[in-house]
């Protein structure tokens, strides 16, 4: 088999019957589905009852918060990848998997872009970079819902449950960063993301901080955290210098087309110099040729 895709939830009935729908009306079939529910309330255990032809596995029970209940799927799962799609969040259109598996990828981990949903229904597009560093993950984080990791990297290293909102940022930086494991960016978008969940709320925002900080410090030596840091901000510093020179040109317009005409100028030579080059290897190119035959 080659995915699972792993749905928790925790009294969300109308998200979670959002986020079944998109996954049962996908082309793509070679993948089981489980729905992990935290022993809701609200109606939840009703709205799985009613797919419950289309899912694989479930369970309805208390559990110890987010990353234990996503344990407990990685547990239950079969296919050589897994997708975190909590509840609320759903599948960019009924092809994405099929868009996604077609492409034969075999890296440890697949990634998407994704849209995120704020609480108004707007919509914002995110796309990731195709190299992920430390740069890129000391201020950021993957959406585990635009991702496919292989099962085997999971079992082996599931979510630290001592993490109540980090523990998803952990696993990617050790996994990407600190043990290289392979990576593949993937042009494609995968998920619609509601980002008014528990991490995203301002009560949590310090435990988030906390937890980051508790990460690195267990990952890395201090020196190394403070170049990296150091590093950050020379170049945030020089984007605002950037940027003010960019505002200061704006306010006055002949000083505004003095620079665009110097930057017509460079480009103009820029072209220039690479037409003579091309023109220079074109007529050596030809030479070789006519005296090849």
């Amino acid at each position: 088999m080659k995915l699972s895709i792993i749905t928790i939830n925790l009294n969300n009935a109308e998200g979670l019957r959002k986020t079944i729908e998109s996954v049962v009306s996908q082309t793509f079939t070679d993948f089981e589905y489980i729905v992990i529910d935290g022993a809701s309330t609200d109606g939840s255990v009703d709205i799985i009852n009613q797919f419950a032809d289309k899912i694989t596995y479930w369970l309805s029970e208390p559990d110890k918060g987010i990353y234990n209940a996503m344990n407990k799927g990685i547990i239950k799962a079969k296919g050589e990848y897994l997708q975190f799609l909590n509840s609320g969040d759903w599948l960019y259109s009924d092809s994405t998997l099929q868009d996604i598996f077609c492409l034969n990828k075999t890296e440890d981990i697949l990634y998407g872009d994704l849209y995120s949903v704020s609480k108004d229904g707007t919509s914002t597009f995110v796309t990731y970079p195709s190299k992920l560093t430390l740069d890129f993950f000391l201020y950021d984080n993957i959406c585990h819902q635009a991702a496919f990791i292989k099962k085997n990297l999971l079992v082996m290293n599931p979510y630290n449950e001592e993490f109540k909102i980090a523990s998803d940022w952990d696993f990617f930086l050790k996994q990407i960063v600190l043990q290289n494991c392979s990576i593949s960016k993937m042009s494609k978008t995968v998920v619609f993301y509601q980002d008014f969940g528990i991490s995203s709320c301002e009560i949590y925002e310090q435990l988030h901080i906390k937890e980051r900080e508790e990460i690195l410090k267990n990952n890395f030596p201090q020196r190394i955290l403070l170049d990296y840091l150091t590093l950050r901000k020379f170049k945030e510093e020089q984007k605002t210098i950037f940027f003010k020179n960019i505002r200061f040109i704006m306010q006055y317009p002949n000083l505004h087309k003095l620079v665009r005409r110097l930057l017509r100028v460079i480009v103009y030579v820029f072209r220039f110099n690479r037409r003579c080059h091309y023109a220079k290897f074109k007529n050596v190119l030809n030479k070789k040729i006519n005296n090849v035959f």
